[in-house]
């Protein structure tokens, strides 16, 4: 048996369509297609239903499909550890730095419940961490995304799972607010103190988004720049003006430190979305994959 009939059959149960699981397994459809019926036979069982479209696979079908993702994973983690780089229980996240430092510790205790999973992290801008996970230089890609603003990923090459809904929204301290006139959108007497992100951040762009979609104008000048969410709350915390921030990013604060200055004419819903190789097929891969979904 050859091993990438097991990758073939892999892909094809993931993607769920011949044409394409072939082009992401840089093949022919003829070639890709005489690989699964060498699987079949070897195994002398059918398993995709030729009769139905869209493609779908045979009982037989659905349960080897769990039996090839557990022996490619286990071929993976013997290739890793007889190169010296185990990775049985390792994997490699790329996530920007806000969801590393609010969310990943309490998501981490649920995610490696019951194991001993252990993680490197790469954090970057979402261009910069895109780039890795096509490269295979991580094995999963956690990061923010709407629907105005989407990650571009090939569907079929990459699934994708949500993991948290919350709001991008404008913070501010309760002291900054008493002292009067910093309802928004401001006024040209009084415009308001923005603490913004620097132009090449994804959440500038989502502010942009916001305040092209507000009913009015919003008239600020701008006190800082950082590409750090974590700046702009902490700056803000400290009364120096208002910061468009994810919830995640505030929640653990008191309402005397940090609280919502609108109504939601200035704010966004924005998802945390993993994404992953359709058929990176290694254990600790898979296994931390199932744990986002719950």
């Amino acid at each position: 048996m050859d091993v990438r009939w097991l990758q073939d059959f892999v892909a094809l149960a993931e993607i769920g369509n011949f044409t394409r699981a072939a082009e992401v397994r840089h093949s022919s459809q003829a070639a890709f297609s005489r690989r699964i019926q060498s699987l079949e036979h070897w195994l002398g069982t059918t398993l995709i239903d030729r009769t139905a479209f869209p493609t779908r696979l045979t009982p037989a079908g659905r349960r080897f499909s769990t039996y090839a993702t557990e022996i490619l994973g286990q071929v993976a983690d013997a290739r890793g550890e007889l190169a010296g780089t185990p990775t049985r229980d390792h994997v490699r996240l790329a996530l920007p730095y806000a969801i590393a430092t609010a969310s990943l510790p309490k998501w981490w205790h649920s995610w490696s419940r019951d194991r001993a999973l252990s993680c490197s992290l790469v954090s970057g801008n979402v261009h910069d961490m895109i780039t890795a996970l096509i490269a295979g230089s991580v094995d999963i890609l956690i990061c923010f995304t709407t629907a105005q603003q989407p990650i571009q990923l090939d569907p079929d090459q990459y699934i994708q799972r949500v993991i948290h809904q919350e709001e991008l929204r404008p913070y501010a301290s309760p002291k900054l607010l008493k002292r009067g006139g910093m309802e928004l959108p401001g006024s040209a007497t009084k415009p308001l103190p923005l603490l913004m992100y620097s132009s090449d951040v994804y959440f500038s762009r989502l502010v942009e988004l916001i305040l092209e979609a507000a009913p009015r104008k919003l008239i600020g000048r701008r006190v800082i720049e950082s590409d750090m969410a974590d700046v702009l709350r902490d700056m803000a915390v400290a009364g120096h003006g208002i910061a468009w921030l994810p919830d995640s990013a505030v929640e653990h604060l008191s309402k005397d430190r940090l609280i919502p200055v609108d109504d939601g004419s200035y704010s966004l819903p924005i998802q945390t979305v993993a994404f992953r190789s359709a058929i990176d097929a290694r254990h600790a891969v898979v296994r931390l994959w199932d744990r986002l979904g719950e």
